[in-house]
């Protein structure tokens, strides 16, 4: 029975794991400005503002624009997803962020809860707790 039991909670708890997956950006760059595609099957917008927000921290300037309207200056482009899932409230469960210098993807970014947070309370954490230091690593600013 106490094996059972064990095995139960194991598998109720063991998905809520989380994976991040980062390629940083080469430390030798120097970004004075990032361009942000808005993307508008996002839903909540406190994720781009996370994001933005975290950027500008680290002293890099930000643009948001959407895909028809891109300005010529924008040498290094931000282009993301995120996906929210639903557990007593909505909370993120998945986010991709890919970094362009031009056409070439310079830097990229996965955030995913693993069985989308099983029975852990931090997947309701903000948007920031979970995205802040994935964007750090993404800009090298550890």
């Amino acid at each position: 029975m106490k094996r059972l039991i064990s095995l139960v909670l194991c598998s109720l708890l063991l998905p809520a794991c989380t994976s991040i997956k980062v390629k940083s950006v080469d430390e030798n760059l120097q970004i004075d400005q990032i361009c942000i595609n808005e993307n508008k099957s996002v839903k909540f917008y406190e994720f781009i503002d996370t994001i933005r927000r975290r950027i500008e921290y680290h002293h890099i300037r930000t643009l948001v624009f959407s895909d028809e309207n891109k300005p010529a200056e924008c040498e290094y482009t931000l282009l993301y997803s995120a996906l929210r899932s639903w557990d007593l409230g909505l909370y993120l469960s998945h986010a991709e962020l890919n970094l362009f210098k031009g056409n070439d993807l310079i830097a990229e970014a996965t955030y995913h809860l693993n069985g989308k947070g099983g029975l852990s309370l931090t997947k309701w954490a903000s948007i920031s707790s979970k995205m802040n230091p994935v964007v750090d690593e993404l800009l090298n600013k550890k």
